[in-house]
């Protein structure tokens, strides 16, 4: 038995069976989807000159979370409270519906992350650490491999320039704008 790579998108065995070769083809690789890269967390790191309280209030305050995130009203940090927002393209706006599920106040705040009507769920995790007189948080958002990969409004490229926007322009915006008020 030979095993090839068929025409860079599948995987196959070459067997003789009887006086006929027989390709016998394992599994199919998708060529824009690279199962190592999807299978990894969205992670992004940025140090603020502000301390952790300061950084916390911004990222769990409903008023000040519109300021630079969503708007959220009634938002709390507590575990088992449940908040919607929509978002989304210039084509199409989503739902987003989420669960706290982890509060370690001062330190990180989890949830969940999935949208209405769309199979997969997903996890993002703020993380604060002190540094000194700056706070580095690092956002982590996993599991978008199980968003429906045909659909390119949730290509996980789209969720790396939307985190690094959110949290390296966005954010950082906000806390230098109300550190100068």
């Amino acid at each position: 038995m030979l095993c090839f790579l068929l025409c860079d998108f599948a995987v196959a065995f070459l067997t003789a069976k009887g006086s006929k070769a027989v390709i016998i083809i394992i599994f199919e690789i998708h060529l824009h989807q690279n199962p190592y890269t999807m299978s990894q967390p969205i992670i992004v790191e940025k140090t603020f000159d502000v301390p952790p309280e300061k950084l916390w209030q911004a990222i769990t305050d409903d008023a000040q979370m519109k300021k630079w995130y969503f708007d959220l009203p009634g938002f709390r940090p507590e575990v088992g409270y449940s908040f919607s927002f929509e978002g989304g393209t210039e084509e199409n706006t989503y739902i987003h519906h989420c669960r706290i599920i982890e509060v370690v106040p001062g330190k990180k705040l989890q949830h969940t992350w999935r949208y209405e009507g769309i199979e997969g769920d997903t996890l993002v995790t703020f993380e604060l650490f002190p540094e000194g007189n700056q706070t580095r948080l690092r956002l982590t958002h996993s599991g978008h491999e199980t968003f429906p990969q045909d659909n390119p409004d949730l290509a996980r490229e789209n969720f790396v320039a939307g985190w690094n926007d959110i949290i390296g322009r966005s954010l950082k915006e906000y806390l230098e704008n109300s550190s100068s008020s």
